[in-house]
């Protein structure tokens, strides 16, 4: 069995519907499409939902003459199957218009060129992470042609999103966002998704180097994994899907993911959804800065580049990394007094395992539980009756063998991973779930004891073996939770 292949589809929400007179109609007011957002804890695609939007004839070469002639950031990565995730820090980087880019994709560049040290046949290149605030700085009216208010967020709209523009191979290491849900809009190309749900956690064998504010990265390569290094991993349950223009996914709060261009060049916008959530979030993520930071420079003060992500620009020094922190527990205390406190219940040991309990700190609000649930409330009660209906459609499962796990879009043979015996794991019972995050849990020691025995000789323990300890997700959480006690009192 392929690793990571025992998985279910993203469920697929209705396709829409056509007026007496064959007038699109959208399949959702923008009321019950926030409802839906706020309450699915699986993957889901949205069709039919922005055929209006003017940012939907966004293709590359309609920005690049939008931005006539503006230089942004390519990062350049190898099209190979290495076992080892290509991480940003460890990317190229070229200066260069979108016109230089569509040129080079096309196998047209010149020797004088900014990509002229990059064969198109061996290298992929991705603008990511692109502000619209900072990309349309002087065309503020663009923002407009993006319209999230169909969703249910009134007023939200380009100023809240971000643009992708990659060439075939372009991707993201796996990694899960600390904050909030993101919406994704394909605009061109396609791109294919490969997702994890929450408490598959350990087995995608955490780690915060490279160093990014918000983002988690995966030590393994997903789609050319070193099972040998990374045996747990043969437990994740891959959830596939390829995101075609048109489309919007919903990627659930901590849905582990890694995204691969698969056309020859594509465009993408998103938009994170800020969560109640996302308030004890911040303070863990503030945890996570001083640490790392701390340890780090310590260790090689002059050397930032080989831990700090390229997109970390601000200062990492102890004294504005303490501000940083005092300012995140300032900002969840503000919000505290401002929403109804119902509980707050720390972690506990039973003897056996860490026993995550509900850290409920506003009546709506719930920290720590992120299971892979199938249409639930937000706090992860069951809806009095089932949402699925016309136009709310679960995919339905199909039976074939899994791709290799070389995969990806040098090795795969494009089929969606598929759950061995045909069961839905949204659809899974409240006892059985918990059982898979005993199991989950459980996994953190037996990673450890896996890692001793596949490298017997290797007695040393890094600064980096110890950070992955330190600021594991699940540790982070339990200091956050401990600080914010502490300062109850």
């Amino acid at each position: 069995m392929a690793a990571g292949s025992e998985a279910t589809t993203p469920v697929i929400l209705a396709t829409g519907a056509e007026g007496e007179e064959g007038e699109h109609v959208k399949p959702f007011m923008p009321e019950k499409a926030k409802e839906i957002i706020m309450s699915l804890q699986q993957p889901a695609i949205f069709c039919n939902m922005v055929f209006d939007w003017p940012a939907r004839h966004w293709d590359a070469k309609y920005l690049s003459e939008v931005l006539h002639g503006k230089r942004i950031r390519f990062r350049m990565g190898m099209k190979s199957m290495s076992t080892v995730p290509q991480f940003e820090t460890t990317c190229s980087y070229v200066e260069a218009t979108l016109e230089e880019f569509l040129t080079w994709s096309c196998d047209q560049s010149s020797i004088s060129g900014p990509f002229r040290d990059y064969d198109h046949s061996k290298f992929w290149a991705y603008a990511d992470y692109k502000y619209f605030v900072s990309l349309f700085e002087d065309k503020t009216d663009i923002f407009q042609d993006v319209k999230w208010s169909d969703f249910g967020f009134p007023g939200r709209n380009g100023q809240e999103s971000t643009l992708w523009i990659g060439s075939l191979g372009a991707h993201t290491p796996c990694h899960l966002d600390s904050y909030g849900c993101n919406l994704v809009f394909q605009v061109q190309g396609r791109k294919r998704w490969h997702l994890f749900p929450p408490e598959d956690t350990p087995f995608l064998y955490p780690t915060r180097i490279p160093y990014e504010e918000s983002s988690v990265f995966s030590k393994i390569n997903v789609v050319n994994p070193d099972l040998k290094r990374f045996p747990q991993f043969q437990k994740a349950q891959r959830h596939m899907v390829t995101l075609s223009p048109g489309q919007v996914l919903f990627v659930p709060r901590h849905w582990w993911h890694y995204v691969e261009s698969i056309d020859p060049i594509t465009v993408s916008i998103n938009s994170w959804i800020e969560l109640e959530e996302d308030h004890l979030a911040r303070v863990e993520e503030a945890i996570t800065r001083m640490l790392v930071c701390a340890l780090k420079t310590a260790e090689n003060p002059q050397n930032t580049r080989a831990w700090l992500n390229p997109t970390e620009v601000e200062e990492t020094s102890h004294a504005v990394n303490c501000c940083y922190l005092n300012a995140a527990v300032s900002a969840f205390f503000d919000h505290c007094r401002t929403s109804k406190v119902v509980e707050i219940q720390a972690l506990r040991t039973d003897g056996e395992r860490m026993k995550k309990e509900e850290l409920n700190v506003y009546n709506h609000m719930e920290v720590g539980q992120t299971g892979s649930q199938n249409l639930t409330t937000g706090t992860g009660k069951p809806e009095a009756a089932s949402p699925f209906g016309p136009d709310l459609l679960p995919v339905a499962q199909r039976s074939e063998e899994p791709p290799s796990e070389r995969g990806g879009i040098f090795g795969s043979d494009g089929k969606d991973f598929v759950d061995k015996d045909g069961e839905h794991f949204g659809k899974l019972h409240c006892a059985e779930r918990q059982q898979i995050m005993n199991n989950s849990e459980k996994a953190i020691k037996e990673q450890i004891a896996s890692n001793a025995t596949t490298a017997p000789s290797q007695t040393f323990i890094s600064t980096d073996d110890l950070l992955d300890c330190l600021v594991n997700p699940q540790v982070t959480r339990i200091v956050a939770q401990l600080l914010i006690q502490g300062r109850s009192l």
